[in-house]
Formats: C-alpha cells, structure tokens, sequence
C-alpha cells in the first residue's frame, strides 16, 4: 500500500500542493441481530477505497477512489488538485496547519479474540439463549440482540514525510426487552441501550458483561415498570449511572468542545456551542463545573472506541483536561483548528474522517469524568431525597449546547438514604455550567468503566464516529427532574 500512496503523493506535490496527504482504508464490518428469536439482521460488509487531501493556493481539496492501482491514485490526485484549485477562487482566508513533526510508525488495538473467526454459530446461539431469558414471560412483546464488528487497516501518508500503518478493531453487544401491558409500554437494556456496549477490543468484550446472567433482571424490570408510578416532578437530588453519564458528557460536554463549532465552522446537527474563546480567555477563566470536575479527553485509554495511534491529520493520540478541577482547559482541535489559537499551537488529535469517501473533521475524542472517593452504597446513605437514573431513553439539547433535557429507562428513588422502589418514564433538565457545577460526588474506579457511543453524526453529508465516555455513578445536587405540573 505504501506505494500506491507514493503513486498519489508524487503526483500531488508535482502539480504544485502546497500539502497533501493520503488514506488508503480497508473496512470490514459485520453485524448480528436477533429480533424474537428469529434473524433480523445479518449483515456482512467490506469496503476498499482511498481519499486524498491537498492544499492549493491555500484552499482545501479532497477526492477519493474505490480502485488502488497506479493509475487510480494518480487520477484521484489530480481530482483533488482540480477540486482546490476551485475552492480557492471563493475562499475568505488561507488554509493554514500548525505544526508537526512526520513519523512512521505501526500501531494496532490490542485483542485477545479475534471476532471474525468466532462461528456465526456460536454467536447466534448466545443470542439466541438471551432471547429464550427475555421472552419467558408474555408480558415481553419485543425482545432484540446484536453484535457488532468491525476492523479497520489504514495507511496514511502526507508530504510532511509521515507514513503510519494503523489496524483498529471494535467489537460491542447488548439487548433490550420491550414489556406491554396496563395500558403502557416501557423498555429495559443491557449493558446500556443504543445497541448495548462497544469497546477497540475483540470478542471477549461479549464474555466481559455477563448478558445471559443479566437477562433475567432486565425482563423483570421492564415487566415492572408498566405498573410503577411515574417520575415525580421537581427538585431533588439526582444519581446518574455510567451509561447515562456517558451521555450526558457527549452532549453537554463533547459537542460543545468541538472547536469547529465554537469558531462556526460546523453548525449543523444541534447547532453551535456556547464555549467560545471569550469565555474560556476571561480574566478569571470559565467555571464549567464544580472543583471535582475533571473531563479528561484520552485517545490512548484502552478499550476506548477513540483509542488510536494516530488521528487522520498523521497526529499522535494523547490525554488532555478538557475540564480541571471544574475549570475550561481545552477545546478538540485539529491542525488548521490550532492553528486559530496561534501559529505554535499544536492539534491535540481530534481530526477524523467515516471512512475514504469522507474528508476529516473535528470529531470527540474519548472523553471521560475521572473517578472519585465514593463507594455506591455510602453514596445512596449520604442521599436524604434523590433519584438514581439508569440507561438513557431520550435526549435534547438546544443549537449552544446549553439547554437540555434527557430521558432514562428507569429511576430509583432514594428517601433517607435508602432506595425505596422504582418509577418509570424518568427525566431532568438543566443548563450545561450550572448542571456540572452541581456536581458534588464521584464514585471510585471500582465503579468506573467506558461506555461506547457508535452513532454519532456530524457533517454535511453526514459522517458517523464512535468515541467512548467513562465515568461512575455520579451525583448532582437540586436538578429539576419530571414534568411540571
């Protein structure tokens, strides 16, 4: 492959780019899903194709091709040459990068088992086994299962002199039970819903969860809920489990940091964001949350669905506050983002692209609040009157990332430090700053894990990434929560 993106780099650098780069990717993916114990879904895809990007006359153009051959890679080159050209007859100001320095280098996510090799059989039979668990009681209408797969080779090269070699693999599972009854229909999932959990591993993230010990709970609870009360309205204090914490970070957090957004490059998708420059360059800088709130952003964390070697502008993956001790720290840039903040500003990483046909854009890295002190059980002892809220249902956010209001599968009511039953249809609002500066406990790494988000989009056309979000149960003080009467 390295020469097939020598082909397009010569081709690029001889008609005059100022800079240039290449991907070649090849994608597999396969995807598994049961619906009432029958097929649903059994999808096998594999994609081959390249992009390449150059700077001319300071304007951006990107082409791509399904064809690596010689040929190809040189026509492709000569489209995106084409393509700036074109661009910079309308453009308001000069690309510019900040600086890099090149690397070669080879990285792959580790795995213990690969998922390709696993039987269809053997994966079909423990979906199959979940769904007997699901569907043993009436009451469940729907029971649905999946798996998901995919592995992702990549070779880059830029006119910087970089050439890397990247192999990712992402592999995740979960289900969900649908009760009906009394008039009512509610759900229940595991490990989280949207598909259940994705980590960059292999197939022991399937044995990582226990899904057939977990099957009965969920089926009962889902059976439960139809005959709970609902979400109680007004202010109290709110628990948020891991899942929907991940959440809530992406929204209120993630997005919002996208600098992009806050510059007004990208508005589409929930809009813009409320944390520009003035904010974060005031005298006394900006309080995003409370001084136990540490939003770190980590694409070298393992397991992460963000965890690379190196991001699509040839920039090594690192860990950055995004938030300290409740204070802004950083936005997600890329290498013309940086550059905005001044010209010795280095990219921290955040540039990717949804495969060839896509040219890269800022995008969340894994971004996750580090863990505190507390213990779960003495976290629920020190609630007098709250609620814990598990899975997320529902979101909205305004076009700022301000405003919000989100939706779980089920609550938990604590009174007097002791949860005393369930409720259905849970939600809460809040404003971004204030909601985080609320924040007052953390619970401890025995209770932290990553949750996977695999569907996030952006872009126009639209592009989907997976980044992950750690965090433990996590508690908020005075949230307004249910409908108001």
């Amino acid at each position: 492959m390295k020469n097939y993106c020598q082909e397009a780099m010569d081709t690029l650098t001889s008609l005059g780019a100022s800079y240039g780069d290449v991907r070649i990717l090849n994608y597999r993916r396969e995807d598994i899903f049961l619906r009432n114990g029958k097929p649903g879904g059994l999808n096998f895809y594999e994609s081959l194709g390249a992009g390449v990007r150059v700077i001319v006359n300071g304007a951006w153009g990107f082409a791509s091709t399904t064809e690596i051959t010689s040929a190809s890679m040189k026509d492709c080159a000569i489209r995106a040459i084409t393509i700036a050209k074109a661009s910079a007859m309308v453009k308001k100001q000069n690309v510019k990068l900040s600086p890099r320095k090149p690397v070669e280098d080879v990285w792959g996510t580790p795995f213990t088992i690969d998922p390709f090799k696993v039987s269809l059989e053997e994966k079909l039979g423990l979906l199959t086994k979940i769904d007997d668990i699901l569907r043993k009681k009436p009451e469940i209408k729907v029971a649905s299962s999946s798996m998901q797969f995919a592995r992702e080779q990549q070779w880059y090269m830029d006119s910087e002199g970089s050439y890397i070699a990247q192999d990712l693999m992402r592999s995740g599972a979960g289900y969900s039970a649908t009760a009906v009854g009394n008039g009512d229909m509610q759900i229940r999932s595991y490990p989280q819903s949207w598909g259940g959990n994705h980590k960059s591993m292999g197939y022991e993230i399937v044995h990582a969860y226990d899904l057939l010990g977990n099957a009965e709970r969920i089926r009962d609870e889902a059976i439960a809920l139809l005959t709970a009360p609902e979400c109680p309205s007004g202010r109290t204090d709110l628990i948020l489990d891991g899942p929907q914490l991940a959440l809530q970070i992406h929204e209120s957090v993630g997005h919002a940091n996208e600098f992009d957004r806050v510059l007004g490059f990208e508005a589409n998708y929930a809009g813009r964001s409320f944390m520009v420059p003035s904010l974060h360059f005031a005298p006394s800088g900006f309080k995003y949350g409370s001084e136990i709130v540490n939003l770190v952003a980590d694409t070298t964390v393992p397991g992460g669905l963000a965890t690379f070697g190196y991001d699509d502008d040839g920039v090594r993956g690192g860990r950055f506050h995004v938030v300290q001790n409740g204070q802004h720290r950083n936005w997600f840039t890329t290498r013309e983002t940086a550059s905005v903040l001044g010209e010795e500003t280095e990219s921290n990483g955040c540039n990717r692209s949804d495969g060839y046909s896509n040219i890269p854009i800022t995008r969340i890295p894994n971004l996750s609040l580090m863990p505190g002190s507390w213990k779960l059980d003495d976290l629920i002892a020190d609630t007098k009157d709250g609620i814990i809220m598990e899975v997320n249902k529902s979101w909205s956010i305004d076009q700022m990332r301000l405003n919000f209001q989100f939706g779980t599968e089920i609550g938990r009511l604590i009174k007097n430090g002791k949860v005393t039953g369930i409720v259905k249809n849970p939600n809460y609002q809040g404003v971004t700053p204030e909601f985080w500066g609320s924040c007052d406990a953390i619970c401890n790494q025995d209770h932290w894990d990553l949750w996977g988000v695999i569907n996030c989009g952006k872009g126009q056309p639209g592009q989907t990434a997976e980044m992950s979000h750690g965090g433990a149960p996590t508690r908020f003080k005075n949230v307004m929560c249910g409908i108001k009467g």
